[in-house]
């Protein structure tokens, strides 16, 4: 029995036992011991994306030296890892840290407000098992449910889809029972999940005929060695948590500079990455035709593929890639808009996911509902308008879990600053003349659905959400709390919203 099923109140309460709501109790654990803390899932195990995911293939886009926490050395062979290690590493550290002591499944936040009066968040808790509902309070929220809608994917709809004579899946809900052996698929989608799915379901005893990748555009994709080679050989001679730290740094090193390299010079970087292609592919107008975006690298997240297995299966000719628009679903598989038609036993639709804000929670303050796209990030952590509340949200360029810690680190920071200022309730304030810019700066479709219900960023630092984990790591933690954090002591009023004026001291 958790923390939370014992006490009415809690100091703090972690929303989400995945990834980055298992880091965020360790900072906490160690960071402010003792403090009474509980961490609520709305699944019934924890993992998060880890656990939900279970398509074939299914693994990190992001090497797992930096994906895996700082504070517990990642000892797989494969710097991408399946999604199975990954959940055994998020269980196994939660095991060893007694976190998992701390978690209450199957109960989810319908409803959190914020009383000014008693400097205490009011939550409204369902179990997810019954529908049942009951309360409970916190001094301190901090949602690590990510920003994706794991309970409904995109889902578009295709015309002529109910006539279509075979099975048709999304990877978000993948059936176990799923029989794909010497059938033909269509993977709908050139995402990370679309070039993760093809190979893989050509992989064993139960390998698919042939799988065809439909994409309506293409994405930018980069082959990378499935294992560091580098990485092993530090670890080799190095003790295993000095090993872990040299090659994070690396890691973090390299990725960056690919990153900076991609922004700065676009044209290179798209002559760099569509010859490594074509070494792999052989053709030059196969990568010309298919694997060339019209977007520059970096506009959208990269996609990885280890040992470059997408291409290889290309090669062989066991998959294969079209570049088309569809018309309508017909019996047999897809009519294209050019006229083709791509037979299929199976079609997987992988046309991408939603951006839920918070896991879904809408926070008021005093039973009024912030309007979260009027408001401002602060430190990519904290909003404004809501006291004592902050958000977990990673990298689109790099490890989720870089600038996740940094924000847990934060996070604990503040708390500790709280209580040595003698403050109840903070609430964070916006500068002056910020000008507002998009949370996620990323072109992808995903994004531009949904970004326009989540707060802005500003653009300068504090108010600005980089992505750039080695400044970060270098400011973040070094941001005077007492300039854009303010005490609440009553019902907030225009004054305790307004912008600050440059120059207040810390």
């Amino acid at each position: 029995m958790s923390l939370h099923e014992t006490s009415p109140h809690l100091d703090v309460v972690i929303v989400g036992a995945g990834l980055s709501g298992v880091g965020a109790a360790y900072r906490l654990q160690t960071e402010r011991p003792g403090t009474p803390y509980a961490i609520l899932e709305m699944r019934e195990r924890l993992g998060g994306t880890w656990d939900l995911f279970r398509y074939p293939g299914v693994r990190s886009d992001s090497d797992m030296y930096t994906l895996g926490y700082s504070f517990k050395p990642w000892s797989g062979e494969k710097s991408l890892a399946d999604g199975a290690s990954i959940l055994d590493y998020i269980r196994e550290t939660a095991t060893d840290f007694g976190i998992d002591e701390h978690i209450t499944y199957e109960t989810k936040v319908v409803a959190a407000d914020f009383d000014t009066a008693e400097s205490r968040w009011r939550l409204t808790l369902e179990d997810t098992r019954t529908g049942e509902t009951r309360e409970m309070t916190c001094g301190f929220l901090y949602s690590c449910a990510g920003y994706y809608d794991y309970e409904q994917p995109h889902a578009p709809e295709f015309a002529g889809a109910e006539t279509f004579a075979g099975e048709v899946v999304h990877p978000q809900f993948w059936p176990e029972s799923l029989d794909y052996a010497g059938k033909k698929v269509v993977v709908i989608g050139s995402g990370a999940t679309a070039v993760t799915l093809v190979p893989s379901m050509l992989e064993g005893d139960d390998a698919a005929a042939h799988v065809t990748m439909l994409q309506r555009t293409p994405t930018w994709i980069s082959a990378v060695p499935s294992k560091d080679a580098k990485a092993e050989l530090l670890k080799s001679v190095l003790p295993a948590g000095l090993a872990h730290q040299v090659i994070r740094t690396k890691n973090i090193a390299f990725n960056t500079a690919v990153y900076q390299f991609c922004k700065r010079r676009p044209a290179a970087a798209r002559k760099l990455l569509t010859g490594m292609s074509a070494k792999i592919l052989g053709d030059p107008q196969l990568v010309a035709d298919h694997f060339t975006p019209t977007y520059n690298p970096w506009e959208q997240r990269l996609c990885a593929i280890p040992s470059g297995d997408l291409f290889v299966s290309i090669k062989k000719g066991e998959a294969s890639v079209v570049t088309d628009t569809i018309e309508r679903f017909v019996p047999e598989g897809i009519l294209l808009t050019s006229g083709e038609t791509l037979e299929a036993d199976i079609i997987v639709t992988a046309t991408g996911l939603r951006l839920k804000a918070f896991g879904g929670i809408e926070p008021h303050v005093d039973g009024e509902r912030v309007e979260l796209s009027e408001q401002y990030v602060w430190n990519g952590a904290m909003i404004t308008g809501v006291p004592n509340f902050a958000i977990c949200i990673g990298y689109t360029n790099a490890s989720w879990t870089l600038r996740a810690d940094l924000t847990h680190r934060l996070v604990t920071k503040v708390l500790g600053w709280m209580e040595s200022q003698g403050h109840a309730a903070v609430v964070a304030r916006p500068d002056a003349d910020l000008t507002p810019q998009p949370l996620l700066d990323l072109a992808s479709g995903y994004v531009k659905r949904s970004i326009g219900a989540f707060p802005r960023q500003g653009d300068r630092r504090p108010w600005q959400v980089r992505q750039n984990y080695m400044l970060d790591s270098i400011t973040a933690l070094r941001t005077p709390l007492g300039r854009s954090l303010v005490p609440v002591t009553g019902p907030l009023t225009p004054a305790d919203e307004s912008p600050v004026a440059a120059g207040v001291p810390a």
